[in-house]
């Protein structure tokens, strides 16, 4: 079956090469070299100032509420996986959801402000398929509030905002290194902050608050990253201007066909994005269902991101409806994008979504001449086509 994505191994001799240094050197965890040796390599392609590596996505998140105080409740989107929702109930920290831009798919900073409370005291949100948030109005908005300001970015990588790493923006920026993602250290995640201070009290967080062998300070967790991981991410991170280079060939010839047929999401101005995937809007939900079947047919399996809508679970009830986000939820479906994936799929994908558009077209069509005729709007000869168009 073609997945959605497939996970970029590297070179396997160069793996090897690191797996003989943990070997001889013995030492697995705890601040390893070659974590140390990723981190650099990192935070210098990123231009970031501080990068503190981590076991996963979702306990980055959770470190950063920790690390900035967050309590209370937190303005969110309902448009994201679900760890962005979970991490924070898990916190203790309620999710406020807010509706989502119904053209870049990201939190709409307009929906904010409306549903701050008193016990708010952060924005978390999401760079939506690597699209760059609206970073500046959020930013006014949590001046305007004292809130802080955490981005998910787990699709973020290598995305850039105004020439510069999207983690440049707030306050910390979070990372999912999975193996799904295009940069990826099998399971791994990171923190991203310009805040020094900051970035110590991270550091601390993710290591049981230890400061040095005869020093604990607070409470901590291990959310310390492994040396075979970051062996992993040394070798996909040699590879990563090729990795992006596929991905943008693919995600271009997707754009430049399904554009002229379906709704696809629109970059943030002034963004230059990863394809970390390739979303499209179909027409409704009855059309997606019928798409991915014909896909799973032929052996190749989109999937749906994000679905349900997170403004739905029963575990964070009661929740204002959030109708942009419950309506674009049932109709979007990511295509397969990675590097290797052979052109062949690729048109298989794109000419059974178009046929399948044209048909549920042609079919409304049909349905729709008897409801035209029985209310005297048609007269003569007149075709579907000039019938829709008097219609509207």
């Amino acid at each position: 079956m073609i997945n959605v994505t497939k996970a970029y191994l590297g070179n396997k001799n160069k793996f090897k090469a690191y797996v003989d240094r943990i070997y001889n050197t013995g030492w697995l965890t705890n601040h390893g070299p070659l974590v140390t040796a990723l981190e650099q390599r990192l935070k210098d392609y990123l231009g970031v100032r501080n990068i503190i590596l981590t076991n996963n996505g979702t306990i980055a998140l959770q470190i950063a509420y920790r690390a900035l105080g967050v309590t209370g409740s937190a303005i969110t989107t309902p448009f994201s996986f679900v760890a962005t929702t979970s991490s924070l109930q898990w916190e203790g920290i309620r999710p406020i959801f807010a509706d989502i831009d119904p053209e870049t798919w990201n939190l709409d900073p307009n929906q904010i402000e409306r549903h701050i409370e008193p016990d708010t005291s952060a924005i978390v949100a999401t760079h939506v398929f690597g699209n760059p948030c609206d970073v500046e109005r959020i930013e006014q908005l949590a001046r305007q509030h004292n809130l802080k300001v955490i981005y998910d970015g787990a699709h973020a990588f290598a995305t850039c905002y105004q020439g510069r790493s999207v983690y440049n923006w707030g306050d910390i920026s979070t990372l999912s290194f999975h193996a799904t993602k295009l940069f990826h250290t099998i399971e791994g995640g990171a923190i991203v902050t310009n805040d020094d201070d900051l970035a110590e009290r991270v550091r601390l967080l993710c290591n049981f608050g230890i400061v040095d062998t005869d020093q604990i300070e607070g409470i901590g967790i291990n959310a310390k990253l492994n040396e075979f991981s970051a062996a992993m991410g040394m070798c996909v991170l040699d590879d990563i201007e090729l990795i992006l280079e596929c991905r943008a060939e693919i995600g271009q010839r997707y754009a430049r066909r399904l554009g002229e047929h379906f709704d696809l999401q629109k970059p943030q101005p002034e963004s230059q994005g990863n394809f970390s995937y390739f979303p499209v809007a179909l027409a409704d939900e009855q059309q997606l269902l019928r798409s991915r079947a014909q896909l799973n047919e032929i052996g190749i399996n989109p999937r749906r991101y994000f679905y349900p809508s997170l403004d739905t679970l029963d575990y964070l009830q009661p929740q204002a409806p959030q109708p942009r986000s419950r309506a674009l939820s049932r109709k979007v479906l990511c295509l397969p994008i990675y590097p290797g994936l052979p052109r062949k799929v690729q048109e298989q994908v794109m000419q059974t979504l178009i046929q399948e558009s044209i048909h549920s077209t042609q079919s409304n069509r049909i349905l729709f001449r008897p409801l035209v005729e029985a209310f005297g709007l048609l007269s003569g000869d007149q075709s579907p086509a000039s019938e829709c168009k008097r219609i509207s």
